[in-house]
């Protein structure tokens, strides 16, 4: 005979949640399946049931080739990298809209900068891929237009 339960007992709460973590996941993997079937349904024009996704989405994967760098996560300097690309192309963005310094000088800060991004590491080394040739610096992104000014209200975002 089993002792009487509390309403707070872990085991209860596990109980009476596991229905909904459940359809929580069901309907995460039908969203996926959803969005897997809409890619390959514009490229074949035919619909497809779950299964046959699966197996088609297993085949492309297993048929890629494999990557010429032993790992495939990235180096603690590319992250760093992109972090610095990703801020200077918010840098440029900013300067342009805000017009905070002089278009010259903004101009020199900013290829001033792009030329540290080509060769920036964490430690202030220059940088190395032992992975091949390294990649070209991407070109720098273009200016969006200047919104309409508006002195009276500033945004951080």
């Amino acid at each position: 005979m089993g002792l009487p339960r509390r309403a707070g007992d872990p085991a209860e709460l596990r109980k009476s949640l596991k229905p909904l973590l459940e359809k929580r996941r069901r309907a995460r993997i039908n969203e996926s399946l959803s969005q897997l079937k809409g890619l390959i349904l514009s490229l074949l024009g035919r619909e497809l049931e779950k299964a046959d996704i699966l197996e088609m989405t297993v085949r492309f994967l297993q048929e890629l080739p494999a990557s010429s760098c032993p790992t495939a996560a990235p180096t603690p300097s590319d992250s760093y990298r992109e972090g610095y690309r990703a801020c200077l192309a918010r840098l440029a963005r900013v300067l342009h809209t805000r017009r905070v310094l002089e278009p010259a000088v903004s101009a020199r800060l900013l290829e001033h900068l792009r030329r540290r991004a080509a060769s920036a590491t964490p430690d202030g080394g220059r940088a190395g891929n032992s992975c091949g040739p390294p990649a070209p610096s991407p070109p720098p992104a273009p200016l969006p237009p200047a919104p309409p000014r508006d002195p009276g209200l500033w945004r951080p975002w």
